[in-house]
């Protein structure tokens, strides 16, 4: 999270040690990958940050990024959306690229301003808990890699959370790592 000493307007991204524009919520991600990493434990090559997602509609293809993707053993679990301001309006965005990611749901999606987060069942939508101290440690999520995955989302609600990804992805601004 240090800002890069050339130009104020870069930091340092702590998972990948890249420099990033200090633009929008980024400072809220370098809170969010750094607590995953300090405090539950999880590896920084665990964590993909930028994660592509592409989802075909009607045709064409929306390509757009995750900002933090959580696996283990390369079994993406949590999907995490780092925003500035309100939580509740991004819980939806986020569970539907938690159910667009991969053949099944991520069972646990997560939005967070870096200080507070909720965290959300990946299948059913449902808050499942409040807080930073909510979002499952590495131990949990290795616990999680035990599980059946989830079902794959039938095929007409898979069209619809497509559409509900693009129309709250489309609407974000100051973000890097876009390639629409």
């Amino acid at each position: 999270m240090k800002p890069d000493e050339t130009n104020p307007d870069i930091i340092v991204d702590f998972i990948t040690g890249q420099s990033v524009p200090h633009v929008g919520p980024e400072i809220n991600r370098q809170r969010v990958e750094r607590y995953l990493v300090e405090e539950k434990g999880y590896r920084r090559e665990e964590i993909l940050v930028d994660a592509p997602i592409a989802v075909d509609i009607d045709g064409e293809t929306y390509r757009s990024t995750v900002d933090l993707v959580v696996r283990i053993d390369e079994r993406p679990l949590i999907a995490v959306k780092c925003a500035a301001g309100s939580l509740g309006s991004r819980e939806r965005e986020i569970v539907s690229a938690a159910r667009l990611l991969a053949a099944s749901p991520l069972p646990i999606a997560v939005v967070s301003d870096g200080s507070d987060a909720t965290v959300l069942d990946g299948g059913s939508g449902k808050k499942t808990g409040s807080g930073m101290t909510a979002i499952p440690s590495r131990d949990e999520a290795i616990d999680m890699t035990r599980a059946e995955p989830l079902p794959p989302v039938p095929a007409d609600r898979l069209a619809r959370e497509k559409l509900v990804f693009r129309s709250y992805d489309s609407m974000n601004v100051n973000v890097r790592g876009r390639d629409k």
